[in-house]
């Protein structure tokens, strides 16, 4: 069987900043696979340039055996996008928005009125559907938009960021109905900078970091790929620099430990790589104890997948997150004063 979508070797630039410098993925039929990474990582300029919104400068996209540069009007018959920001006209109802869609579509009327009664039901719509969408929660109208997305029963659906900014109820049920159209056979590719619903939701990941893949695989294989257990160690609740390397100079000599990095980020903690199942955690705390540091707070976990990230850049995604948050802020004060 052909994969769904195939991206090569993508790259897109906006005047002098590279948003993908070079991507490939490939996913198969039926699977939800999900793009990790931080913002300004390259994740929503990929989704556009595979989605015909924006045109790639180069690379190859195939959608279900279609050229998306070559034939774009085809492929987006195979395709359905749910864009980050919910766009709602809030003095139509939901059913008038999801009518408007149809058309937009080109579905005959009675075909359209059976798709829009079962997205209405799937997606648990029924108390709000006639209702002016202007009055629902930011959880409804973003099943509202994911029934748009899929009124004309796409082979592939397309997310960026499907749950930011919702509850952990509306999270959930949003989870639960991806699940459902996967194990019916729609492919899902859905972007995140949340690791907990990437290690939930997909099936296989490529991790993103300034416009280039990184990493790829299911969860459990890059989560293999690491290796060892994890230590999360604060020495005090901010730890001068000087203490901190001084900790970590003396936990690298330790027989259980592999590896010590400090998070500058995080009030100069310390993140430790160790043997799994082994005694590590009472080994770091009486050697820091024996050397008079103390410990502020310690905690060890299996590997996640901000430990693939980390191994793989030197930084946690939050980390990632902070410094780009700095450099938009940069650039907008820059801005400020050259007006």
């Amino acid at each position: 069987m052909a994969p769904a979508v195939t991206i090569e070797k993508l790259q897109k630039r906006y005047g002098s900043v590279e948003a993908v410098k070079d991507v490939s993925l490939q996913i198969e039929p039926g699977e939800i696979f999900g793009l990790l990474g931080p913002n300004g990582a390259g994740k929503t300029t990929t989704l556009r340039c595979l989605c015909t919104l924006t045109e790639p400068d180069a690379g190859k996209i195939i959608v279900s055996e279609i050229s998306v540069l070559e034939d774009p009007r085809s492929a987006r018959q195979h395709l359905g996008y749910v864009a980050q920001e919910v766009a709602i006209d809030k003095v139509l109802t939901g059913r008038e928005l999801l009518q408007l869609q149809a058309a937009l579509y080109h579905l005959p009327k009675p075909l359209a009125q059976e798709r829009i009664n079962l997205v209405i039901q799937r997606l648990g719509l029924e108390s709000y559907i006639d209702k002016k969408s202007g009055t629902y929660s930011g959880g409804i109208r973003k099943r509202l938009d994911l029934a748009a997305g899929l009124l004309h029963q796409p082979d592939v659906l397309v997310l960026d960021e499907p749950t930011v900014g919702l509850d952990i109820e509306s999270r959930v049920a949003v989870w639960n109905f991806l699940r459902q159209i996967r194990d019916e056979g729609t492919t899902v590719l859905l972007t995140s900078h949340y690791l907990e619903e990437v290690d939930a939701l997909a099936d296989r990941v490529a991790i993103i970091d300034q416009g280039v893949v990184i990493a790829a695989g299911t969860p459990s294989e890059l989560k293999d790929q690491v290796g060892g257990d994890r230590i999360t160690l604060r020495i005090r609740e901010f730890s001068p620099l000087d203490e901190a390397e001084r900790a970590k100079q003396l936990l690298e000599s330790l027989p259980t430990v592999q590896e010590v990095i400090i998070n500058n980020a995080q009030g100069n903690s310390l993140n430790l790589v160790v043997q799994p199942q082994s005694d590590a955690l009472m080994t770091v705390q009486q050697a820091l104890q024996a050397a008079g540091l103390p410990t502020f707070g310690i905690a060890q976990s299996r590997p996640s997948l901000d430990d693939v990230y980390l191994a793989a850049t030197g930084r946690t995604l939050l980390d990632a997150e902070i410094a780009a948050a700095g450099s938009r802020d940069e650039k907008t004060e820059r801005k400020k004063s050259m007006r």
